[in-house]
């Protein structure tokens, strides 16, 4: 197996490519293809491998007590599939993982996971770091969860796509998967974008999100 595009994880940073394919030859167990809309994994289930998405892209939703829906994120190739649960006491995938096209994974042990970080002082920290970095999404995700504004919970989402030298990015769900992103309806979504449109904060152009004025979204 020859996966160039390894090097964008946030797992093997600082690793060479015949560091990347050592790795694979020594744990790989098995490659999975999945088509558009099926389910990975379900909420709830034990963890007992490394599923690594190397293709493709995924979105994540936690069932609440209520039965409802609620989507966490996306996940976009090369992530691994909750790393952060991965050791716990209770080692069980917090969501649902669906696929939003053809998705490729590749599937590792964890006591072979377990094994190279042993070894590998490189691949220790990145882990360590991207379960840290995790933890602050959650933290925030939770916080815009909280949240009773939508105004409020889309400026955020608007800044964290684009930055002032980047002021433009294409949205990848549909705007039904948006306002499920947001745990509001989909009318409401689309008159908080059309005010911010009218009020010159965005433009948009099919999915294609252009911020106009960020001080704006800031203030908001």
């Amino acid at each position: 197996m020859n996966y160039n595009n390894l090097t964008i994880c946030p797992l093997f940073k600082d690793m060479s490519k015949e560091e990347h394919d050592q790795f694979l030859q020594r744990n790989v167990k098995a490659v999975i293809n999945y088509k558009k809309g099926e389910t990975v994994v379900r909420q709830g289930e034990v963890i007992n491998y490394m599923y690594l998405l190397v293709k493709g892209i995924v979105r994540t939703q936690m069932i609440t007590q209520e039965g409802n829906a609620v989507e966490i994120e996306m996940l976009e190739a090369v992530m691994p599939l909750a790393p952060a649960f991965i050791f716990a006491n209770n080692n069980k995938y917090p969501v649902d993982v669906i696929t939003m096209e053809p998705c490729t994974f590749l599937k590792i042990p964890k006591s072979d996971w377990l094994n190279e970080m042993i070894h590998n002082e490189k691949l220790m920290i990145n882990f360590l770091t991207l379960n840290s970095n995790l933890a602050v999404f959650l933290s925030m995700k939770l916080q815009m969860i909280s949240l009773k504004s939508l105004k409020y919970k889309l400026a955020i989402f608007l800044l964290e796509k684009t930055t002032p030298e980047k002021n433009y990015f294409i949205l990848k769900r549909t705007r039904t998967q948006l306002a499920e992103y947001f745990g509001v309806q989909r009318p409401s979504l689309a008159r908080t974008i059309k005010e911010f449109e009218n009020e010159g904060i965005i433009k948009t152009d099919g999915r294609i999100i252009t911020i106009l004025d960020r001080n704006k979204l800031t203030r908001i």
